[in-house]
């Protein structure tokens, strides 16, 4: 399965001037744990970085920054990670293990925002995966049944 498959199309973004307290609100108001920032290349959103809600807590808030002089540009991640849509399941999975990311943009071939995958939609999809094999197991005991009658 390709993450084009199961990637949240709905991305809510920002650019890197917009304030913490503007972030924080918006990050309310969309239900979301995280804004990706971009910059527009040639027509293109392009993901240059993201802020969750857990670095506005524990590297703002905790530190007792002043948040009228901090930007999302000045405290979104700046190590990027991010997937194409053509890779697969597992592949998304590992990486975001190995580098310890519960989130990662989904680009196309050029580097454009395309979506979002996250823990929870994994999780979601996994779960959904296994209760199709649980039925699964089910429906085979039924259909076996009714070979016997």
């Amino acid at each position: 399965m390709l993450v084009s498959e199961f990637c949240n199309r709905e991305v809510i973004i920002v650019d890197r001037a917009t304030t913490i307290l503007e972030a924080a609100k918006l990050m309310r108001s969309e239900h979301v744990g995280d804004l990706v920032v971009t910059d527009k290349r040639n027509g293109r959103q392009v993901p240059v970085g993201i802020l969750t809600d857990r670095e506005i807590v524990v590297e703002l808030l905790a530190e007792e920054v002043d948040l009228d002089k901090v930007s999302i540009g000045d405290a979104m991640s700046y190590e990027l990670l991010s997937v194409k849509e053509q890779n697969g399941l597992q592949e998304t999975i590992e990486i975001m293990r190995n580098h310890g990311v519960r989130r990662l943009p989904v680009v196309d071939d050029n580097g454009a925002l395309v979506g979002i995958v996250t823990v929870d939609d994994l999780m979601e999809l996994i779960a959904e995966q296994l209760t199709d094999l649980v039925r699964l197991v089910g429906n085979e005991q039924v259909v076996e049944r009714a070979r016997r009658d």
